[in-house]
């Protein structure tokens, strides 16, 4: 049996909103779309270990260059108002003028991340994935990268049309997103 992301309630009337997710036990992970509140399930190993390579990679990129923040698995972005929807990818990355226009908030972000990084657990759907890509960019994200394990391959969104598949030695880069950023897609994998 596969399990997906499971829709903890099922009455059409009652919307969560981003301030109760917030309130809520953290024993779960959970996603808000469109104020229906999923519940995932945790993440595997290997997603654990690839979400930490790049996030390794990014960090010291951008604090290198003082170009931002990068935040890991689990950081909540609030996109979407009435009704609310609060995503979190497994790694993402907030430019500097951003950050020094709203500030380090406690609880979510509010908008969308300049990058959001989505990995493919076993778990997941391939049109789950790219769902969630698309949600990213027509929330504001300006490039979403999905990871595969399985293929050892990494999709570029630039938007919803403009999408290129890396793989190997090809080089993943962060474009004008994230200036100067590269790396090797073959690095990414254990």
């Amino acid at each position: 049996m596969q399990f997906v992301r499971t829709k903890v309630h099922s009455d059409q009337n009652t919307l969560f909103t981003a301030e109760e997710l917030w309130d809520l036990d953290n024993q779960y992970r959970y996603e808000l779309v469109r104020g229906e509140l999923w519940m995932k399930p945790l993440n595997g190993f290997e997603h654990g270990v690839i979400a930490s390579i790049i996030g390794h990679f990014l960090f010291l990129h951008v604090e290198r260059f003082h170009l931002g923040k990068v935040c890991g698995t689990g950081t909540g972005f609030h996109i979407s108002q009435d009704p609310d929807t609060v995503l979190a990818p497994d790694v993402a990355f907030v430019n500097q003028t951003s950050i020094d226009e709203h500030g380090i908030p406690k609880g979510y972000w509010v908008g969308a991340p300049d990058l959001a990084v989505e990995i493919i657990s076993p778990n997941d759907t391939y049109t789950e994935v790219a769902e969630k890509a698309n949600q990213w960019l027509n929330a504001g994200c300006k490039m979403v990268w999905v990871i595969n394990p399985r293929r050892e391959t990494v999709e570029v969104y630039r938007s919803t049309e403009d999408i290129n598949i890396l793989r190997g030695n090809d080089i993943l880069e962060g474009g004008e997103v994230i200036e100067g950023f590269q790396c090797r897609v073959v690095d990414l994998f254990v």
